[in-house]
This record gives C-alpha cells, structure tokens and sequence, in this order.
C-alpha cells in the first residue's frame, strides 16, 4: 500500500494577498478557487507535483466563532503552520521573494543538517522555508 500527500492547508486573512505570494512570486499554479458560505479554500501547487495541492483557506472557515477567533490571534502572531519547499537555487529565488516585499526571517544559510535555507513570512503570517541539498 502507498500513501502519498495530496493537500495541505494553511489558514490565511487575504486570499488576494496569497494568491499574489504562491502564484506571482513562487510560480505555484492556482487548482481551484472555491468561494461558499463566507469563506474561501484557494488550491495552489507547484507545477512540477499536480498531485499536491496546498489550500488557503479562510482562517477559522468552518470551525467555531471562539476557535476562528484563537486562529485569527495565532495566524497574527506568525504561531500557525507553514510550508518547507525545495529547490535547487535557494540564493536567486531568495532575491526574487526579497524583493517581492515578503517579511524575510532568514537570509540564506548553510545549516549544519545538509541543507542551505532560508526563511520567509507569506502575507498572513505563515512561515516558508526554502531549501536546498547542500552542494558536495
């Protein structure tokens, strides 16, 4: 039996603001764009993995309105999930996300677990690490 990831999901506040961070600064292409009920999941991906889906959901959608509060206070603190994404040219994507505005929390390091990384807030708050195997 093989079990593989198909979606992800990280809650967001501006889903204008995330589709211009997954699709115009890292590339991902937009899978579905689902409005219902007040809330919106936006599925986004790379196009190298069609299969893996990550969605951006509204923060609290379908969930209590005391829980959706505790997660609009968790996403504003940056306290919420987020995303480790590879590639092989961790310094040129670093600059090109630099200068699309994005909170940089980390400038390209090499780290003493194999990989050169870098770290970034999306526009809710959401950590994205980039990485890259170390070179031989």
């Amino acid at each position: 039996m093989e079990l593989n990831l198909h979606y992800t999901f990280l809650e967001v506040d501006d889903h204008d603001a995330a589709l211009a961070f997954y699709r115009d600064t890292l590339g991902f292409e937009v899978r579905q764009d689902v409005a219902m009920e007040g809330a919106r999941w936006l599925t986004v991906g790379p196009r190298t993995q069609p299969e893996l889906g990550i969605v951006l959901q509204s923060v609290g959608a379908g969930r209590s309105a005391g829980d959706a509060e505790a997660l609009r206070a968790l996403l504003a603190k940056g306290a919420l999930s987020g995303l480790v994404l590879a590639t092989d040219d961790v310094d040129t994507l670093f600059e090109k996300v630099a200068a699309s505005g994005a909170e940089v929390l980390q400038e390209p390091m090499d780290q003493p677990y194999g990989v050169r990384d870098c770290a970034f807030r999306d526009p809710a708050g959401n950590q994205v690490r980039i990485n890259q195997p170390a070179r031989a």
